[in-house]
């Protein structure tokens, strides 16, 4: 195959050795102009694109190991057996606790709390060194368009990107005794990014700076991964929704009703653990509805499918299930029915065997209106009793929740509420097959109808004969994997639920089995425990349509350094192509085909240098420093997006 490179190497280098990094996309003013591929007069078509690998960061490098690394190259191939190859690089938008820019002549900190009243909340662990509390954890990202937008100072083309805070890891305080005391403690930011996007090349400016205000929707718990709905809405999340039924001795969950209300007793559990959907304006600015009638479960990067109706839900818990809703109304989810998978014979983390039927089991059917009317009127003792000790009655039944073990029993009348407000707990009475350990991201390959989720691990309730192990979830294997893996469902239509009634979907998944598996290892020379040239402990994922690639974001306590893949579902060639600082996780991917002719991949990460002795014992003394002088004092996280040099491509031909 030979390389299409009109200019030399030199002559390219030298044409871009004062230029930005740039997007992975393609104008074709800038490329007619300095004739770095000619595809103006090139009468060859896009085919498809591959990616070269990059090795693994080591020692050798130690600075590699304490910044986003990227060594990868992205080769697009032309039907006239050419190809263009493309150096990857990463460019932040801004790291968090920076000053931003308001829009208004102001600034604020990105990632900044703010409390119910849309105040800061300070940070006074250490007396004299207050300050507004900001995130190191940015997690789910999208990047959108809008037709008519109306924001000042945009001088190519305004393009909007929505990044929500997951969490703060420590307070000043902690981060000077090394204890990570802040998780979940604070309601978690979201905020709109208007970023001018120059039609020379694509490269992304941020201009402005919006808090989302969620006071309306009683604040935001733990946003972790997100999507870009079919209709251009940014679907969010709060995962580990706290637990109800024992919250009064939730210290935590009091934490964030002070920070957030003022008054540790305020806050209601029944209000969190739900899907919050953001929609973008035309100013920049964002507006959040929550959707109580999605099961309140441990949501993470959920999938709507193309019939605008369907969603696929993992559920990033012990003892979790795969979770599906279908919406009454294209493009609303503010109604519809709500279903569980149960797991049928032939379940296995072989990817060469078959795999294992779904069927589903309907939990029902609300609004989210009359959810949150129980939620506000509802206390948890009137849905169901729940205890962790087994009280020696028949009339309740054993359970496992989060991996322990309750005994539940459901007072008369209260099916709905539990369905919507005590998922979990209903989900397991009606024989759903909860036995998934941290099922996290969902995307969808659409022209093959297979959907693809990620186990972080595969453990614990998975494992036969562990504590919380149930066979008759139907999800079985023998040893551990801690490494994780993907599995892959096959989508399809004319399914009756388990009570034989109708589900109205074409994008059911029918079956399901394992695609991509990690690899747990004795640790390695740089101290890795899990084979650091396969996937370990996914995360997030996305799949772009044009490059028939599944990206994957690693959120590892098995890798020194969590790495981004692509890979090819065609060719099942799997590349690593960019590493985060070690002991941070790659969050907020999001691949954006097209946006005006260009091409985009996000990816956030977050608490650079989260160390763990059994992990990072060997690299610790080397990396802190370099991870401390980089980050903020380990405080600060990026937010920002793959580029490329010496020239961008687009996969619109554009």
């Amino acid at each position: 195959m030979s390389d299409h490179s009109p200019l030399s190497r030199r002559d390219v280098l030298k044409f871009f050795a004062g230029a930005p990094l740039l997007p992975l996309a393609a104008s074709s003013a800038l490329l007619s102009a300095c004739s770095v591929t000619a595809r103006n007069a090139h009468p060859a078509q896009y085919v498809s694109t591959t990616f070269t690998p990059m090795a693994a960061p080591t020692l050798a490098d130690a600075a590699a190991m304490a910044t986003t690394t990227v060594n990868a190259m992205l080769n697009v191939h032309y039907s006239d057996q050419s190809t263009q190859h493309y150096k990857l690089a990463y460019q932040p938008f801004f790291i968090t606790g920076e000053q931003v820019p308001d829009g208004k002549g102001g600034t604020l900190v990105s990632g900044g709390y703010v409390d119910i009243h849309n105040r800061p909340i300070i940070d006074r662990s250490i007396a004299g060194k207050e300050r507004q509390f900001f995130s190191d954890a940015p997690d789910g990202s999208s990047l959108l368009s809008l037709p008519n937008p109306a924001v000042a100072g945009i001088k190519g083309k305004a393009v909007f990107a929505v990044v929500q805070f997951e969490y703060l890891t420590r307070d000043q305080l902690g981060a000077a005794t090394e204890k990570n005391n802040a998780y979940g403690t604070l309601p978690s930011p979201i905020a709109v990014l208007t970023l001018d996007q120059d039609q020379s090349t694509g490269k992304l400016d941020l201009v402005k700076y919006h808090n989302v205000d969620t006071s309306h929707v009683h604040g935001l718990w733990i946003t972790c991964g997100a999507s870009l709905s079919p209709w251009n809405t940014h679907l969010s999340s709060e995962e580990y929704e706290p637990d109800a039924q024992f919250i009064e001795h939730n210290a935590l969950f009091k934490k964030f009703s002070k920070n957030l209300f003022g008054d540790e007793n305020k806050a209601n559990p029944y209000h969190y653990g739900h899907l919050p959907e953001i929609t973008v304006n035309p100013d920049g600015s964002g507006t959040i509805r929550k959707h109580y009638c999605m099961g309140r479960i441990s949501h993470e990067l959920i999938q709507v499918m193309p019939d605008n109706r369907t969603v696929l839900m993992g559920d990033d818990y012990t003892n979790g299930g795969l979770f599906m809703f279908v919406a009454d109304r294209e493009k609303d989810l503010s109604a519809g029915t709500l279903y569980v998978a149960k797991v049928g014979a032939g379940f296995s983390v072989d990817p060469d065997a078959a795999g294992a039927s779904l069927s589903w089991i309907s939990l029902g059917h609300a609004s989210s209106a009359e959810v949150e009317r129980m939620a506000e009127t509802l206390k948890p003792s009137d849905i169901m009793l729940s205890t962790k000790v087994d009280p020696l009655d028949a009339s309740y039944t054993k359970i496992f929740a989060d991996g322990i073990a309750n005994w539940i029993k459901l007072k008369p009348g209260m099916e709905k509420a539990a369905a919507f407000l005590e998922t979990h707990r209903y989900a397991n009475l009606l024989g759903a097959s909860m036995g998934f350990t941290k099922m996290e991201g969902t995307t969808v390959n659409i022209k093959d109808k297979i959907a693809y989720s990620a186990l972080q691990n595969i453990q614990h309730s998975m494992v036969k004969n562990d504590p919380a192990w149930r066979a008759a979830a139907g999800i079985t294997v023998n040893k551990a994997i801690v490494a994780g893996g993907i599995f892959a469902h096959k989508l399809g239509g004319n399914q009756n639920d388990t009570a034989g009634i109708t589900i109205k979907s074409a994008w059911v998944p029918v079956s399901t089995r394992a695609l991509l598996i990690g690899e747990d290892i004795p640790a390695d020379a740089l101290g890795n425990l899990a084979n650091p040239d396969k996937i370990a402990n996914p995360d997030n994922l996305k799949f772009s349509e044009k490059m028939r690639t599944l990206f994957i974001g690693e959120d590892s306590s098995m890798h020194v350094n969590n790495f981004l893949w692509a890979y090819n579902v065609d060719t099942k060639k799997l590349s690593r192509i960019m590493a985060m600082p070690a002991g941070a996780e790659a969050t907020g991917l999001h691949v954006a085909d097209d946006i005006n002719g260009w091409t985009y991949i996000l990816s956030n990460f977050q608490h650079a240098g989260d160390w763990s002795a059994k992990l990072h014992g060997k690299v610790k003394t080397t990396l802190d420093p370099l991870i401390k002088a980089n980050y903020r004092d380990r405080f600060g996280a990026a937010v920002g997006y793959l580029t490329a040099e010496p020239a961008q491509f687009s996969l619109s031909g554009k």
